[in-house]
């Protein structure tokens, strides 16, 4: 929306010729890059130990 609408907002120079469109197209980068290393922790910390005893009560089971 900025972009389309914002537009002299985001030609903002920041710093030389690097403006804020420029600047928020790159933290998309940052972002994506954050949330996915904190799923993969979240992950490993919280829903692997589950699918781990998950498992293995299926396995007990299925030897009966």
């Amino acid at each position: 929306m900025l972009s389309n609408w914002g537009g002299d907002f985001m030609n903002t120079k920041v710093i030389g010729n690097i403006n804020l469109l420029l600047l928020f197209g790159l933290l998309q980068f940052v972002t994506t890059f954050g949330i996915a290393f904190l799923y993969a922790r979240h992950s490993r910390t919280h829903l692997d130990p589950l699918a781990r005893d998950l498992e293995q009560r299926f396995h007990e089971g299925t030897r009966r």
